[in-house]
């Protein structure tokens, strides 16, 4: 399998005021970050390298809710999870819950695929564990 499930794990060491698409207008405190999302259409996981591109300003087209963080200039890609399974929303719900209501989230009924932690390493390890359970 060349896809699946990933998480972006994710730095912003400013709090910062952005707008999310269709969601409007959303603060988000600064801290730690995961964005749990699925890569099984083509390309697989080179939808991963696409974000990374869109947070490095190598790119400007935003299609998802996470490009709108992402092109934010202080959020900063520092990691991501990976399984080769579609387990998208089951690793979602094992995390903690996010800032924004329905982020990543449009087309199933998870209350938001965006996970938030003041600090990263214990939010890096609930990734982890939540892709090591349903993986």
């Amino acid at each position: 399998m060349t896809g699946g499930t990933y998480t972006l794990l994710l730095d912003l060491p400013a709090s910062a005021t952005i707008e999310v698409g269709a969601l409007g207008e959303h603060d988000f405190p600064a801290g730690a970050y995961a964005y749990t999302g699925s890569a099984l259409g083509t390309g697989g996981f080179a939808r991963v390298e696409r974000h990374r591109e869109l947070a490095a300003g190598e790119r400007e087209v935003r299609h998802w809710h996470v490009d709108y963080l992402l092109g934010h200039p202080d959020a900063d890609v520092v990691g991501d999870v990976r399984t080769e399974a579609a387990v998208e929303c089951a690793v979602a719900r094992a995390l903690p819950e996010g800032t924004v209501p329905g982020f990543g989230a449009s087309d199933c009924d998870c209350r938001s695929h965006l996970a938030y932690a003041p600090e990263g390493e214990s939010l890096a390890a609930a990734v982890r564990a939540a892709h090591d359970a349903v993986g």
